[in-house]
Parts: structure tokens; sequence; C-alpha cells
């Protein structure tokens, strides 16, 4: 890599990863749901109180995992956000849903949860959030509409680990919370997810569906005398040696917190005058909410002024990058959305840029990012 290139992302090994996966290694346990797996597993129920917990290879089987335990199928109706990824549509389409979109608030990529009510049909059967940049949604109105409705609640928290909503851990409100440990996300296994399960009724059979429709978890538990095909499923589980990565950053996730926040803040003051300006926008913490620093984002004037941004840091060997494309637009998926136009959606998708962060962002990486902005809208 370029020395003097600031890349968007960079992976951070955080120090015992590979002292981990030898480990794993050594002991003869290199297929999953073994020791890593287990602590990984009792990390996140003990640290955030999540009634059970299930790696996963990706937040994408994560979803895919809450859609079978859901059993979507043909004639269901399923309303997610169209600025999100595609991996958060995909698991319900794959099992024949609708994908109803709904558009993002006019000041933050998240859901408008004012706009979901009139979405709901009689073959409605699950509201998905996404927690844009691991910021809550606001979810008092979302929780009372899936009550009123009886519709189930799925989060994808793929970048919300650590975050909390009015002091409830993101992934621990909705029936089933998805996380991601993609080399791009705060905590990272290179690919990996988990599957959060807050609903006792779920867990048996999410523990089957995982194993590949059998029920081998209890068996190695000692709970049966042998285990037997028993439900569909597959092999949503990873490798211990993914699971042995995984935890050596959590093992360190306080204090690369801590690192990305200082990061996100040093950003955030520096252009809070380009803000007062009216030049760009800066991401929103509600009050409800809280701040893991998973990413900074400016939303600029429009799609011209953000490509010529692109264009002019490129030119100071410096990666921005844009984010989701709106999903209601996609090529897959034009001609089956109902016609609304979903502006907030598509004003994200043309105008948001997302800003090097990662935990080896120093400060003279830092202020060269900075400066560039700053010069850049100088004279705009």
């Amino acid at each position: 890599m370029d020395n003097n290139r600031i890349p968007f992302n960079k992976p951070y090994l955080s120090g015992k990863e590979l002292y981990n996966i030898s480990l794993a290694i050594h002991n003869g346990e290199t297929a999953g749901n073994k020791m890593f797996t287990k602590r990984c597993h009792a990390f996140f129920e003990d640290k955030f109180l999540f009634k059970k917990c299930l790696l996963t290879t990706s937040c994408t089987d994560a979803l895919e995992m809450s859609a079978l335990l859901l059993e979507i199928g043909p004639g269901d109706e399923v309303i997610i956000p169209s600025f999100t990824f595609v991996s958060t549509a995909n698991a319900f389409a794959l099992r024949g849903a609708k994908i109803v979109f709904a558009d993002s608030r006019e000041i933050e990529p998240n859901i408008d949860h004012n706009e979901i009510e009139a979405l709901i049909t009689i073959n409605t059967k699950a509201i998905v959030v996404v927690h844009y940049a691991g910021v809550a949604c606001n979810m008092d109105p979302i929780i009372a509409l899936a009550k009123k409705y009886n519709l189930f609640l799925v989060e994808d928290a793929a970048q919300a680990i650590d975050s909390y909503y009015k002091g409830l851990p993101l992934g621990s409100i909705g029936d089933f919370g998805t996380f991601s440990f993609h080399e791009t996300k705060n905590i990272i296994s290179g690919e990996g997810g988990l599957l959060v399960i807050n609903k006792n009724n779920f867990i048996e059979r999410a523990e089957i569906i995982w194993e590949k429709g059998t029920n081998r978890s209890a068996f190695f538990r000692g709970e049966i005398d042998k285990y037997n095909w028993v439900d569909i499923g597959s092999s949503f589980l990873p490798s211990e040696i993914i699971a042995a990565f995984l935890y050596a950053q959590l093992d360190n996730m306080a204090s690369i917190q801590e690192k990305r926040k200082n990061i996100w803040q040093n950003y955030y003051d520096a252009f809070s005058e380009l803000e007062a300006k009216e030049k760009v926008r800066l991401p929103i913490i509600p009050k409800y909410a809280t701040n893991n620093a998973h990413m900074f984002y400016l939303v600029c004037t429009n799609f011209n002024e953000r490509s010529a941004l692109i264009e002019f840091l490129k030119e100071l060997n410096i990666q921005v990058v844009f984010h989701y494309l709106s999903l209601h637009k996609s090529p897959y998926f034009l001609i089956k959305h109902d016609g609304r136009e979903l502006v907030n959606a598509d004003k994200f998708t043309n105008s948001l840029l997302r800003l090097p962060l990662f935990y080896e962002l120093n400060n003279e990486m830092q202020n060269r990012v900075i400066d560039g902005i700053l010069m850049f809208y100088e004279n705009r």
C-alpha cells in the first residue's frame, strides 16, 4: 500500500488474534461451536444481556436465519428501509416475501417511523429497521406499531455494536437482532455475524436451523442420545478460526471504541463551522441514541458537489466513499416497486459521503483529511 495514501478503511489487529487462532488449531478445534464460539456467545450475553446469541458467518446469514425463523413466505410483506445494504431485503426476498420499501427521515438516513403505518396491510408480517451508522432508529413508535398490528420486528444492527436506545442495547429490542463483523466494522473477524434471539419461543428452533436443520447442539449438551434431521436449516455457524479472531477483538472492545469515538469527535468539531455556514450537514445523534463511532459522514449539497469532492480528495491521495444506492431504484427491484417517490433515501444516495475512520488513523492522517475538505469548501 502507498504509505502516503489514506485509505477509507484499514482492518485493525488488536493483539491476540493470531495467538487465539493458533490455540484453536493446537487444541484440534477448527470447526465451529467449540471453545471460542462459546466464549463469544458468553461475552455478548453477559455484557449486553442478550437472551440467546448464535455466531454466524455474516450478518447476511443472521438475517436469513431470522426470515426462516419467522416462516416468511410468498404472500407475506416485509417493510424495510430503501437506504440500506441489499442483504437487509434479500434475506426476506429469498423466502418469497414482497418487499415494501420505506423512506429515510429528512434529517438522518434511518427509517422514517412516521411513514410505516401507511405501508402496513393485512399481508404485512414484519418490520425490519436498520440502525444506520450505529445510531438508533426511533424505536418507541415502531414498537407500538408492531404491537398494534401483531407484527414481528427485526433489528438490522450490522453497524450498531455497543450502541444503545434509551439505555437498551441495540439488537435487544426486536424479536431478533443481527450484527456484522465484516472488516469494515468496529469489531471484526474478516467476515462474520451474530444472530440475537430475544424471545424464548424461537431459541430451540434457532439452534436447529443454525446446525443444518439438526438437533446437534442438544446432542453435544447431552440432552439427547443421538441427533437427527428435524427441520430445515443450513450451515450458518462460522469456523472456530473466525470465532478465535473475533474473541481477541472483543477482549479489546473498550479501547477500540474509545479510539474511534475520539476520531469521530475530532471530525465533528472540525466541520461544525462548515455546517453552520450550511455548506454540509453533519451526522445527528438524537437524545434517545448513543454514538458508537461506526462511521463519520458528511451530507453534501448535491450529487455533483459530492463527486467533485471525491475527485478533489483523490488527488490528495485520500480515499472517501459514498454509500448505499436506494434499493427501490435498483435494477432488480425497479419493476417491482409501487412507484412511490422516496425522496430522502434518494437524497442520501446522491449526497452522503463517508470519511476514513479506523483505529490506526493517527492525528496527522486525520488532519490531512480535515484540511483537504476545508480547502475544497474554502471558495465555494
